[in-house]
């Protein structure tokens, strides 16, 4: 079989809804990647909350983090890669709306630093650090981040993704991370993961119809709309399965992911 990128997004796809991969997950991914082709993530979390799933699958290829504003080799130079960021005016405004915006909490993120806007917002489990001494305050931030992460509550996920997409409609793009938690990734305008994906395939030399994508979210509509194959969850939004060329069987609870590539590449 011709050699395929699989594109795979993390929360509510690779990731169980306990956020973890499975045994299964890990274990039929390593038989994809032994037959030759490339697994790379695309997701839209920061860097530094995706790189232990990274190493767990004991991976060495590119990998697209806050929802194509990153794509990057962890740990090595890369001739390809690319890093945009977002205004910081931008940051602090946001921040200065966060009672109107029902936010939990704002952080202001780069490659590898959070600036949160309260040390009394600190969750650990969001940051991938052990405690809020490790954090810094928004007022520390001096330059322009790649993202700016929200938290929110489900009911209010739309109305501040519209409010803000109006409010900044030249500047940012506002996508979600999937998954069970209403995490919100505020990113350059034009920003998404078919970018940073097209990136990848060009760097290994494998063509536009030979990418496969997974994902569940409205993160990854463009993605699945440009990969060779897109496969939407079946825990996925309806306007992701209405672009995508089939749906799982399973969801990210039931290894869905993971069982639909191992039939697609017979592996």
């Amino acid at each position: 079989m011709t050699k395929k990128l699989i594109a795979l997004d993390l929360d509510g796809t690779t990731l169980n809804s306990t956020s973890l991969i499975s045994t299964k997950t890990a274990r039929i991914l390593q038989k994809a990647r032994d037959k030759g082709h490339v697994v790379s993530i695309a997701t839209g979390r920061p860097y530094r909350m995706s790189t232990h799933y990274y190493q767990q699958l004991k991976l060495d290829t590119p990998m697209v983090n806050f929802n194509g504003a990153l794509v990057h080799k962890p740990q090595q130079k890369w001739a390809y890669e690319k890093e945009y960021s977002i205004q910081r005016e931008i940051a602090f405004e946001i921040l200065a709306q966060k009672e109107k915006l029902h936010l939990d909490f704002i952080a202001a993120e780069n490659r590898e630093n959070f600036f949160i806007d309260s040390l009394q917002n600190f969750q650990k489990d969001f940051f991938a650090a052990d405690t809020a001494s490790d954090a810094n305050l928004f007022s520390q931030l001096k330059n322009n981040p790649t993202s700016v992460m929200l938290k929110t509550k489900n009911e209010y996920s739309s109305f501040v993704v519209e409010t803000l997409t109006k409010q900044f409609a030249d500047d940012i793009e506002v996508r979600t991370w999937g998954g069970p938690n209403a995490v919100l990734e505020v990113v350059p305008k034009g920003v998404q993961k078919t970018m940073a994906v097209s990136v990848v395939a060009e760097s290994m030399q494998i063509k536009q119809k030979d990418i496969i994508a997974f994902g569940d979210e409205h993160n990854d509509v463009e993605l699945l709309d440009y990969a060779g194959w897109g496969v939407a969850m079946k825990n996925g939004t309806e306007q992701v399965k209405s672009v995508a060329n089939d749906i799982t069987d399973k969801t990210n609870d039931e290894d869905g992911m993971v069982e639909y590539l191992e039939d697609l590449l017979a592996i």
